[in-house]
């Protein structure tokens, strides 16, 4: 094991919500860098979250970070009850002294927002939009408020919000409705609140959205799987500009393991940004950019999906 290899040996990582989709494939990907990786999340084999997916688990997710190279460690864990995740966070002390990351992934609000887009306010079941809030919000408050202080032990400790979107595209429009616009802004914000708390401890926080994620979900909505993705485009032609998970793993891995990443701190930041500065692909070899693709199509119509792969 080298440093060239396994850049990220020796650290102790946290990744919150990591029972499938990017938080899985941000999980996996820190381990075959050499970390140590505990994962958590509501979904076990004895056990099925409000998601109702009992496909992925945080117990396959830890076996397949130690595959990769790390040692995965599966904590169940549900991030709106402090007491659990002070329990989480004491068990880390306990068994390695330190914390060296924290991915902070958790949301599960997919079954969610697939009737509530595009309503107003007032016409989304009240419980709804604030389940949407506790989930994507709420948790990642209880989770840094209980992290922080076994993190910021050691300086240079790295804190990811992950969150669909980013400042260039979320800072101008809205997003799909008032709960889920919250929730997807308030990681940006958390991180750019944390960046001033942590940096008398010589920490980093910043906050990663993949692109359009072709996560396990999306692909069953979509009717296909990750190797025949690419039908789902005769349905909808600029998903052709998505992403597979392990595209936005690779960014968080490519940013944990520099040692020069203090210069994001604060930052939004994206996968196919990341890619571009660190010189990664995804899976099969391409480098989409999604957000800039968006970008680019609401100012001209005729923008190509080749142009941002």
């Amino acid at each position: 094991m080298t440093t060239e290899t396994k850049p990220l040996a020796g650290r102790v990582v946290l990744v919150a919500g990591a029972t499938r989709g990017a938080g899985r494939a941000i999980a996996v990907r820190l381990g075959a860098a050499g970390a140590t990786v505990y994962v958590t999340g509501r979904t076990t084999r004895d056990r099925i979250s409000e998601v109702g997916r009992a496909t992925e688990t945080i117990e396959e997710t830890a076996e397949l970070v130690t595959a990769a190279g790390g040692e995965g460690v599966a904590v169940p864990t549900d991030h709106l009850e402090p007491d659990q995740v002070r329990a989480l966070v004491e068990r880390i002390d306990r068994e390695r002294g330190r914390l060296d990351v924290l991915v902070n992934d958790v949301w599960g609000g997919e079954h969610l927002i697939g009737s509530s887009f595009g309503k107003k306010t007032w016409e989304i079941a009240l419980a709804d939009g604030l389940r949407m809030l506790e989930l994507g919000v709420k948790t990642h408050l209880v989770t840094s408020h209980a992290a922080l202080p076994l993190l910021t032990r050691h300086p240079g400790g790295l804190v990811v919000e992950v969150t669909d979107g980013t400042t260039a595209y979320n800072g101008g429009r809205y997003r799909e409705n008032l709960f889920y616009d919250l929730a997807k802004n308030a990681p940006i914000r958390m991180a750019f609140g944390l960046a001033e708390e942590l940096a008398d401890s010589g920490g980093t926080a910043v906050s990663v959205s993949p692109g359009w994620l072709r996560s396990e979900q999306m692909l069953a909505a979509f009717g296909v799987t990750e190797e025949n993705w690419r039908d789902a485009t005769k349905q909808l032609p600029d998903f052709a500009v998505s992403e597979s998970p392990v595209y936005v793993g690779r960014a968080v891995a490519a940013l944990a393991a520099d040692p020069d990443r203090a210069r994001w701190n604060g930052r939004s930041l994206d996968s196919g940004q990341l890619a571009r500065e660190y010189g990664f692909t995804d899976a099969d070899g391409s480098r989409p950019d999604a957000w800039g693709f968006m970008l680019a199509k609401e100012t001209d119509p005729d923008t190509r999906v080749e142009d941002y792969r």
